[in-house]
């Protein structure tokens, strides 16, 4: 198949969250299955072209509302085998963030990102590319569908394109005042409920979800929760429409970068069978953090302090955590409120609480090799990306029964030994603490958590099984009429 990929963000191009880990791994993945992979998105300030051997291959004229835009296209390599197309407009994208500065979302971008979701299109007939599939992601490609089916579908080189949306976060809706019509052209017509009108608002989301040929979203249980009202964000019943349109597919995580056995990065390499190294990597980890060099269990965050992490239930229960005979070590930034919060309560466990507030890749590397347990109590969480992570470096998670946490977390058995991390179900810090407690009692009997750790490591979430599944409803798409 011919696939084209549009995603606001890829890693190593650019990143604010999870969606750049997707769009630099899943490409990848299905071009090693043998398709025809590309992925397009902006050239921000972020992206050298000499750093990256980016070559201009095309200029071309976007329509947006009653005049045109011209841009250009930049063209450079994911890996071996994805060409990436950079769509190259200063105006828009010369800028420091991607989507906004400290003081908040810019301001056009409506303006923005209609008209990135239409060069999409345009680039396809400037580069002689036909896709069969459209794979878009998230809001700020979310009116490439429905430009596709209402402007585009039919004509060359589209005859036979079907498009994908899919939602990392449902959460996220890009929603915008009704006067931004203007950038869509002689749109009005689906400026109704059964279209892309939200509560009097455009929603670039719902045009997503309503004008794709199917939906995907990030896990089966968040395929789930999505339609119902506690999870779904009022777009609960635009997804009960298409039950049968929707497939949770688990993200993957990229196995050549993170993997105990070959990262240089760590203390000490170390594998299933030979987890001797995990020591060495938790006393870097309490070097690094200021924890003292005690033999404790060491439980590890690495999130953005926001309420959706969990972080309200977290800072009520620190001083249940820190009348466990353990120490915790956090890594992130969010809300300001977290900031003051957190930092507050390590200067009373000096030696025992860590708190980093910034991000740091080898930070976050250290933190997962070097914990024994890796804290995840999000209120909801589509798939989620740092369990993943922490089972590969047998760092056990302690999980919310929620999202992507449910499909990919089984809570141990005391009897059996089976299981992969310790899962709580109610939202409140007695629980988690619960889980904690759970899990420490484990912790003591070192022959347990040895099986325990290697069960861990040994779990597969590679992108090769996350891409056969995107190959499955690619052809479902294909087979639309």
């Amino acid at each position: 198949m011919k696939i084209l990929f549009v995603a606001t963000e890829a890693v190593p191009f650019a990143k604010t969250g999870g969606l750049a880990d997707v769009a630099g791994s899943l490409p990848p993945a299905l071009a090693g299955l043998g398709h025809d992979v590309r992925l397009v998105m902006p050239r921000y300030a972020c992206v050298n072209p000499k750093q990256y051997g980016l070559r201009r291959t095309a200029e071309f004229a976007v329509p947006l509302g009653s005049w045109q835009e011209r841009c250009e296209v930049l063209e450079g390599k994911l890996g071996e085998n994805v060409t990436v197309y950079f769509i190259n407009k200063d105006i828009y994208f010369d800028r420091a963030g991607l989507y906004q500065t400290r003081k908040g979302d810019f301001t056009d971008n409506a303006e923005r990102f209609t008209f990135f979701s239409r060069s999409v299109l345009e680039l396809c007939r400037a580069v002689d590319f036909a896709p069969d599939i459209i794979h878009t992601n998230d809001w700020q490609t979310g009116l490439t569908p429905f430009f596709l089916k209402n402007y585009y579908r039919g004509a060359a080189p589209f005859e036979h394109t079907r498009s994908i949306f899919t939602i990392h976060n449902l959460g996220y809706q890009g929603n915008f005042w009704h006067w931004d019509m203007r950038y869509l052209g002689d749109a009005w017509d689906h400026f109704n409920p059964d279209g892309f009108e939200f509560w009097g608002k455009i929603s670039f989301l719902k045009a997503g979800l309503v004008y794709s040929d199917l939906i995907t979203t990030v896990s089966r249980t968040y395929s789930r929760e999505i339609q119902t009202k506690e999870y779904g964000h009022g777009l609960e019943g635009v997804l009960a429409k298409r039950p049968a349109d929707l497939f949770g597919i688990v993200n993957g995580i990229d196995y050549a970068e993170w993997d105990p056995a070959h990262d240089g990065s760590i203390a000490k390499k170390f594998t299933p069978a030979r987890p001797g190294g995990k020591a060495d990597c938790k006393r870097q980890l309490q070097h690094k953090s200021g924890l003292r060099p005690d033999d404790v269990p060491v439980i590890g965050m690495v999130t953005r302090l926001v309420d959706q992490k969990g972080l309200d239930i977290v800072t009520e229960a620190l001083p249940g955590i820190m009348e466990l005979d353990s120490q915790l070590v956090i890594l992130g930034t969010g809300e300001e409120k977290y900031h003051l919060l957190l930092t507050e309560a390590a200067a009373q466990y000096p030696g025992r609480m860590s708190v980093l507030l910034k991000y740091d890749d080898l930070l976050a590397k250290a933190i997962y090799a070097g914990s024994d347990l890796f804290l995840m109590p999000s209120r909801y969480e589509p798939c989620g990306l740092s369990q993943l992570i922490s089972l590969r470096y047998g760092t056990i998670p302690v999980v919310r029964k929620t999202g992507g946490l449910t499909d990919t977390v089984q809570d141990y058995n005391p009897r059996t030994g089976t299981g992969t991390g310790f899962v709580f179900k109610e939202y409140t810090p007695a629980a988690m603490l619960k889980a904690l407690e759970r899990a420490l009692a484990v912790y003591a009997d070192p022959r347990k958590w040895k099986a325990l750790m290697r069960s861990c490591m040994e779990q597969d979430y590679s992108w090769e099984s996350s891409a056969r599944e995107y190959e499955k409803v690619y052809r479902k798409a294909l087979k639309r009429r």
